[in-house]
This record gives structure tokens, sequence and C-alpha cells, in this order.
């Protein structure tokens, strides 16, 4: 037998191999974050270092006030998970928490839940009101501010988002019952609104804090209604014109830092500053709510018709008498 030599090629490159067994985190981005009622939201799932496989799981979060954490309740349709990193939810209605997840393989791996995404809804009918005091959204810095819940239930808890170890008051905060009484400062900005221990929610608050603030309604405002909207600052004096934006729009401007609408109609709705002297106020949402009951056209119009009627009926008559040589005086 003869002797056979081998010829090695090369080494190949290097590369590094790490297998581990920590569960990727998804983050769920949602939107939008502010809605009005009965509107749609969109949820999107997106795991590290994406690759195929991956299937989604969509939750609901439901606070338990007993140890302030959350249970979480799979949506319709995700109990065995979708193809798609996206998922609608239609017709939200109150202000909602969502987490999600990604699991793929048999048996199928998970990774870890989402941060929780809360969604924050102008609910037409809260089961209970959020009431602050000053009434408005944007403070100054050390203002001194109460919130307070309003329903039925005794089990109504302040809650603000992001979290302070939790999402109730942090306890450093005085509390009385189901008011918290803050003193402002850039961490006290945050998202406000009361929860049950069944699920309930009231109305949202973005409370902001600011050197220049827009004075604006907390709640929802109920068309045909005034409202004046005001701009302040902490220190100075207001002396050149403010002016007034609705979605980032020029509406008005005037010295006096006031911006009044006589009868509010659904098209006022929308995002509201004020700036002045290079200075601009924090975005805040007004609200329109529809007013239930009948509505002015229908009854003018029917006003209207009666009156054409009657009117016919006794120009008939006129012409009639008139027909027969005696004449009639309207």
């Amino acid at each position: 037998m003869k002797n056979i030599k081998y010829k090695t090629t090369e080494w190949s490159n290097f590369i590094n191999l790490t297998v581990s067994d920590n569960q990727p985190k998804p983050v769920l981005t949602v939107s939008p974050s502010w809605l009005s009622p009965g509107a749609s939201v969109t949820l999107n799932c997106e795991v590290e270092h994406p690759s195929a496989g991956w299937r989604f799981y969509w939750y609901k979060a439901v606070h338990k006030l007993s140890d302030d954490s959350y249970n979480y309740e799979l949506l319709p349709g995700s109990s065995s998970g979708t193809e798609q990193d996206s998922y609608m939810v239609h017709g939200q209605t109150h202000t909602a928490g969502y987490v999600c997840r990604a699991g793929r393989g048999d048996p199928v791996f998970y990774t870890q839940y989402s941060e929780l995404k809360l969604v924050w809804s102008a609910d037409v009918d809260p089961a209970a009101s959020l009431t602050v005091s000053p009434d408005r959204v944007q403070h100054f810095t050390s203002d001194s501010v109460s919130l307070s819940c309003e329903g039925n239930s005794t089990e109504w808890r302040v809650r603000r988002f992001p979290e302070d170890r939790s999402l109730s008051c942090p306890s450093k905060w005085r509390m009385t019952g189901s008011t918290c009484k803050i003193s402002t400062s850039q961490s006290s900005a945050a998202v406000y609104w009361c929860e049950s221990g069944s699920g309930e929610f009231s109305n949202s608050v973005n409370i902001t804090v600011h050197n220049i603030i827009l004075v604006s309604p907390v709640r929802p405002v109920a068309e045909g209604d005034s409202v004046t909207l005001g701009c302040k600052l902490r220190k100075d004096k207001l002396v050149s014109s403010v002016f007034f934006y609705l979605n980032d729009k020029v509406i008005h401007n005037n010295s006096r830092g006031e911006l009044s609408i006589s009868a509010v109609s659904k098209s006022d709705e929308g995002f509201y500053k004020c700036q002045f002297s290079g200075q601009e106020s924090a975005q805040s949402w007004m609200s329109v709510t529809a007013v239930s009951g009948t509505s002015v056209f229908p009854v003018l119009l029917i006003v209207g018709l009666v009156c054409g009627f009657i009117l016919i009926v006794l120009i008939v008559l006129c012409c009639y008498r008139q027909s027969r040589g005696k004449i009639f005086f309207l």
C-alpha cells in the first residue's frame, strides 16, 4: 500500500457562537396612545434579531389592586399566536393596558412579556371621574395639585404612568381616601387616572409641568358650550401678542393671552398650545362631545314646513273666496 500524503488548507476565519438560555424581551408599541372613544388601536410587537418562525401573542393587562400587579388576558384570536407582528384592537372605548410576547418551536419557547403599554381614551361615559384642582392639565413647578376619584365604588385609586415603582400614587405623597395631594415637579409629569379592582377606568389626564402653561379644560366640553383658553407665564407678564395653535396651526393671537370660543363644535377638538415671545407651552388635548337629544336643524325644518303648509292653505282659501265674488282679507 502506497503512502498517502494529505494536504491541509489554511484555517478559516473564526466566528463566535454564543448560546444563551435567557429569554429575549420584545418591544411593544401602540398607535395612537391617545384616542377618541370607539377608535382603533394598532399594536406592534418587535423581537430583537428577528427571524422566521415566531408567532405573536397579545394580552390585555387587568390590574389587581390587592397586590398592585396585573393579570394578562389573551385578546381574541391570539390563543394560538398570530403570524403577523401587529394586532388591531377595534372600537376601544376606555383606557386599557396591553402586553405582548412571542413564541416558536415545539414545545413552544416563549420570550418574556413586553413592558406594559397603556392607551388612553376620553371615555364619553366613564365609570368614575378624575377631578384635578386647580382645574387644568398644565401646571407650574411647585404648584399644589389635588387629584381625586369620584365614583360608586370604594375601591377607586388614583394611578399614574410612567410608573414610580407602581402605577399607584407613591407613598411619599399625602393621600386621603382616593385623593392624592402633590407638589408638582418635573417628576410629577405623568398620565393620571382612577382605576378600580374590577378593571374599570375613569377619564385620564396628562399632567405636565412648565414655565409657560396653557390653561385648558380637563374634562370634555359639550358642543354648543362656550370655553376660554388662557396662556400664563410663571413670573413675567404678557405684554405682546400671544399666539394660539390648534394642531400646530396658528388660529388666533392677541395681547390678552386668551382664546374664547362662544359655541364649541366638533371641529374645535384637537391639540392646543400657546406661544409668547419665543416660549411655547406644551400641547393639551381638548375633547368635544356631541350633545344628545334632538338637533336644532330638524326642529327648524319641521317648523318651516308647518308654516309653509298653513300659508298655502290660506292662499287657497283666499283664491276660492275671490272666485265666488267675495273678498277675503288675510
